[in-house]
């Protein structure tokens, strides 16, 4: 029989603030033993304060997912704290624009840092426990992004991507050991991830008015004003399908999160490459951008 609520201990990876705040918080009203894993020292307090102001079962550690050392620290931590983590809710991400010819190996490996070898420091230190136990349960936070790759949007895109493969793959070598691996693919949620996106991404923006991708840039923003004005959704719908990853059995491999996240995964696999790439190129003006610079090359 699985554990109940009340007796289940969770980490959740950026748990201090956007979609991994309202998962903590949420499972924590839920019963559940949670620890918020964050570098940032601020926003830890502020939740460890909601924590005790509204008696939830809710803690914060420190923790900073491309460091080894800090993960085994944390992990230690909630060892010494609850025992075993039971539940890993792999939240922490960022986000870098830049076209791909572009954008530097440093930051491609930063982005690759956190949302990739991020997920796997942290699920590779609580993993022998749960095989032991023969009992566990992650949650990978993905994106419809690791199914729909956008101009601009490549470095985080193609993360997402290669997270979806490893989660895959994971899913099946734990299968044995009785533990389920699952994904969460949200569309756009407006989060402060935004706007450390936007911080990141600076120098590009910066660049771009001397860059030949100019106009590639600017269809992208325009495309994506209308995507985030257009949302309506809140972490904290996000965060009630995390709960049902962790609660049904068995799960999905695969929870979409939107209306467009939705749309976007249906269209993605009834559509040919061909047929999908007409649709994002017209979507997001790049035929008539197209023409107009080869009518600038003609002149």
């Amino acid at each position: 029989m699985a554990p109940t609520s009340a007796s289940r201990t969770v980490l959740v990876t950026g748990g201090t603030d956007g979609l991994g705040r309202a998962a903590a918080v949420l499972l924590a009203e839920r019963g559940y033993r949670v620890f918020a894993g964050s570098r940032n020292q601020d926003r830890r307090a502020a939740l460890d304060r909601l924590a005790r102001e509204h008696q939830f079962r809710l803690e914060t550690v420190e923790l900073d997912v491309c460091d080894d050392t800090s993960v085994d620290r944390c992990v230690c931590e909630i060892e010494r704290r609850a025992g075993p983590v039971e539940v890993l809710v792999n939240n922490a991400g960022i986000a870098i624009a830049a076209v791909i010819e572009e954008v530097s190996v440093a930051d491609l490996h930063k982005q690759y840092d956190t949302n990739l070898f991020g997920v796997l420091r942290v699920a590779q230190r609580v993993l022998p426990e749960m095989r032991r136990r023969r009992s566990g349960r992650i949650i990978n936070m993905s994106s419809i992004a690791g199914k729909i790759a956008s101009p601009i949007m490549g470095p985080y895109s193609s993360s997402k991507h290669a997270l979806e493969a490893l989660s895959d793959s994971l899913r099946l070598e734990l299968y044995p050991f009785g533990i389920a691996v699952v994904l969460i693919e949200p569309g756009y949620i407006p989060t402060s991830m935004n706007r450390t996106a936007s911080e990141l991404s600076s120098a590009y923006a910066k660049g771009a008015e001397r860059s030949p991708y100019r106009g590639v840039y600017q269809a992208f923003l325009g495309h994506w004003q209308k995507t985030t004005k257009a949302s309506g959704y809140r972490p904290e719908d996000c965060a009630r399908v995390v709960v049902r990853a962790i609660e049904e059995e068995p799960p999905r491999a695969r929870y979409l999160v939107t209306r467009s996240a939705k749309i976007g995964a249906v269209l993605r696999r009834v559509l040919t490459d061909r047929a999908f790439d007409r649709m994002m190129r017209k979507n997001l003006g790049l035929e008539k951008l197209r023409a107009s610079l080869e009518r600038t090359r003609d002149s």
